[in-house]
């Protein structure tokens, strides 16, 4: 008789949710996130709208996602995963088919309202819910894969300037509204399962085989939004993010119209370029999530931090091909390695129970760099005549956030009150 095979064991639940939610969320960055600079072009070319205008409208849809932050997080505790996506998703479908049709300067800015309502609630802060909760040993990794799915769709991003040249930008972002929301409403049910429901351990991992060293600060004692707002590592790494997301929302706002205007190239070359940045961010994001399970988080944003900054300015002050090539590679990179250990640090030193809410508030904090760093590239850009200035001033800020890296050391463990006696909870 043949000798029994061992049956196998089935793949881990938590990967699946990552890689369902890295494919939704390649989606997103396709189809809107990385689409909005290279929708920038079309527009500016059909209607002649300046830079600071798509500057401003750029920071008041991101200043508007900030503000649903706390109500974001507060939504996902009460209503779970599965219900907010679909509430999202329908957002999404109307918001980006009302921007097929608009016409002016204000029904750009409701479509974009609309829209952004949906890809805030459908989106980042949803998807990093579904997947935190599954990992603590792996969570870089974890993290890591799931936004290789947002450079992927970066990657993609050409394929829409590919439709704006075959059927028009206002029938293409129709039908990209339409696939976005389908997709989100479908992925819902399956990306929203909750792990206290499932008999499978952390990490897929049996107890024996957890690794024994931890990352920094990694914790059992799961925060409450307010016990880590009290804490100076929330608003240490809320504004090391920040002061990074300065030179991302930058450039995503920016490089297209910046390499057009001020390099000379076609919109096509805009968008090949701006496409190229996501697929280092996808190696970056790789190397990220398997350093940032082993050495210091901190370290690792720190040194990104310099790389975004040196690649903006080899980019505006040394007029080459090589300069452009030199930027997409190093912050494509950076990029990459750091966006992910953001979230797992978080999750880290606050743990997973509370994350969407601890992260709503965060976000708030966050998106101020959003907000700044395409304000400053666009009104300097129309006030000096090219991005030289605005994208100096944007690296900057974004070495100087060296600092709150430095600074955010783990949180002390919460106070506890057991009856009348003030205690320290031991991790």
């Amino acid at each position: 008789m043949n000798e029994p095979t061992a049956s196998r064991r089935p793949v881990f639940t938590g990967w699946k949710v990552v890689g369902v939610s890295a494919l939704l969320w390649g989606l997103h960055s396709m189809l809107w996130m990385q689409g909005f600079g290279n929708l920038a072009v079309e527009l500016r070319k059909e209607f002649g709208w300046s830079k600071t205008f798509f500057s401003t409208v750029f920071v008041a849809t991101r200043g508007f996602g900030a503000l649903l932050g706390p109500v974001h997080g507060s939504m996902l505790g009460r209503f779970g995963i599965p219900r907010v996506l679909r509430f999202g998703a329908l957002f999404i479908g109307i918001g980006m088919v009302s921007l097929s049709q608009i016409n002016s300067r204000s029904g750009f800015l409701l479509a974009l309202i609309i829209g952004t309502i949906g890809i805030t609630v459908a989106g980042f802060l949803t998807l990093t819910s579904a997947v935190v909760q599954w990992f603590q040993a792996r969570r870089a990794r974890a993290l890591s894969i799931q936004t290789m799915g947002f450079a992927a769709g970066g990657f993609a991003g050409p394929l829409v300037v590919v439709g704006f040249n075959l059927v028009g930008w206002r029938l293409t972002m129709a039908a990209a509204g339409i696939l976005l929301m389908t997709a989100t409403w479908m992925a819902a049910g399956f990306v929203g399962q909750n792990r206290s429901d499932s008999d499978e351990p952390l990490d897929g991992l049996d107890a024996d085989k957890v690794p024994e060293q931890q990352a920094e600060g990694v914790t059992d004692r799961h925060f409450t939004a307010r016990e880590a707002l009290r804490t100076r590592a929330f608003w240490m790494i809320s504004g090391g993010h920040a002061f990074a997301l300065v030179v991302v929302s930058a450039a995503i706002a920016h490089l297209a119209l910046y390499l057009t205007e001020d390099r000379g190239y076609s919109a096509g070359g805009a968008a090949l370029v701006a496409g190229l940045v996501p697929v280092f961010q996808f190696v970056g994001t790789g190397a990220g999530g398997a350093l940032g399970d082993r050495f210091n988080k901190r370290l690792i944003a720190s040194i990104a931090m310099v790389a975004h900054a040196s690649a903006m300015l080899v980019l505006v002050w040394i007029p080459s091909n090589a300069a452009v090539a030199f930027f997409v590679v190093v912050h494509g990179f950076a990029w990459g390695a750091r966006g992910p250990l953001m979230q797992a640090l978080r999750a880290d030193y606050f743990g997973t129970t509370h994350f969407a809410a601890i992260m709503g508030f965060s976000a708030m904090l966050v998106t101020l760099g959003s907000i700044m760093g395409p304000l400053i590239a666009g009104v300097l850009a129309d006030q000096t005549g090219d991005y030289r200035l605005g994208f100096t001033i944007v690296a900057g800020i974004a070495v100087s956030g060296i600092g709150f890296w430095v600074c955010a050391t783990p949180p002390d463990p919460p106070i506890a009150i057991v009856g009348t006696t003030t205690v320290k909870t031991e991790l």
